[in-house]
């Protein structure tokens, strides 16, 4: 099997951790020039808006710069070329493009930056069109249906590892970029409903989004495990054993199975706890807009059984107190 390699492969016999973290612009993916130019484009948005005196978020900036970073470190790094070698790295990048970089990037709310700094005028006019356009599609409306997440959460993890497929994708030739970017888009998508702050085309209910979040979670818990138990090697493109790492690939998707329930759960946790915060919020507030209307339904009632009574000529039904809202916990 042909992998490429960084071109300090070969100079010694054995690998350390050290060689996954060096940078070396051959060994580097095009996605990673793809987050530094993205990355770019964002700052001068910001910065124009922050020139002009108006506002951006501080806050916004700072998670779409960790993202980008995030971004840049899966795939420009020299793990890049070692994706090949190690199931470990793979998984590494697979939870970093599609669990954890996506959300900061979302949380960045690039949307509204691009509406908000692109001129109106020459070059700016079409670019909001096409923006415009795309969100507003049959294409965005479909792709953020509830089930399309739910599908790409559930089948991410079982479509690639549990059939091999990954080991088919590694063989064609680009396989490895093919695969970080239907990743990294995948993610985006999943993720979109859950975290984005600009304008979607359709929103899921809080109940969707749990559904989606434990669908993840109990995904990533089995194939951690699977990985974490295996005697053996589970994917025929990594059947050889990394001995210039010095570890067993039994060991190697240990590694990975411990990185899909460490660094893989703790994004889908997260998720899960704002999604409740958010929830809990959006009923207190739906409430409080109910409260008046059901003050004067019960307003409405007494006045109607005192009327019956009235015209009865009967003592006056107990009318139901209108229940003090200020004493109420």
């Amino acid at each position: 099997m042909f992998r490429v390699l960084p071109a300090n492969v070969g100079a010694s016999d054995s690998s350390d951790l050290s060689d996954l973290v060096q940078f070396d612009p051959l060994s580097a993916s095009p996605l990673a020039w793809l987050a530094v130019a993205t990355l770019v484009m964002y700052l001068i948005g910001a910065i124009t808006l922050w020139v002009q005196g108006k506002r951006w978020g501080i806050g916004s900036t700072l998670s779409f710069v960790a993202g980008c970073t995030l971004w840049f470190a899966a795939t420009g790094l020299s793990l890049n070329a070692y994706a090949g070698e190690l199931v470990s790295v793979l998984l590494f990048q697979h939870i970093t493009l599609m669990v954890a970089v996506p959300p900061l990037l979302l949380m960045g709310a690039p949307g509204r930056l691009l509406l908000r700094t692109t001129p109106r005028q020459g070059i700016g006019r079409p670019v909001l069109r096409v923006a415009l356009t795309g969100q507003r599609s049959r294409i965005s409306y479909a792709l953020l249906h509830p089930a399309v997440a739910i599908v790409v959460a559930g089948l991410a993890f079982p479509a690639l590892y549990f059939t091999d497929a990954v080991s088919w994708i590694l063989a064609v030739p680009g396989g490895h970029l093919i695969l970080l970017t239907l990743l990294f888009v995948s993610g985006v998508i999943a993720a979109a409903p859950l975290w984005s702050l600009d304008q979607l085309p359709r929103t899921p209910s809080y109940v969707v989004r749990l559904i989606d979040v434990v669908i993840e979670i109990q995904i990533h818990a089995l194939f951690g495990l699977i990985l974490l138990r295996a005697g053996g090697a589970l994917f025929s493109w990594y059947s050889d054993e990394p001995e210039e790492w010095g570890i067993t690939r039994a060991l190697d998707q240990a590694i990975g199975g411990g990185l899909v329930w460490s660094y893989g759960e703790l994004p889908l946790l997260i998720v899960l706890i704002v999604t409740l915060s958010k929830w809990r919020t959006s009923d207190l507030r739906a409430a409080r807009h109910r409260q008046p209307q059901e003050d004067a339904d019960l307003d409405e009632y007494n006045a109607y059984l005192a009327a019956v009574a009235a015209r009865e000529g009967q003592p006056q039904f107990q009318s139901q107190p209108t229940p003090n809202r200020e004493t109420q916990p």
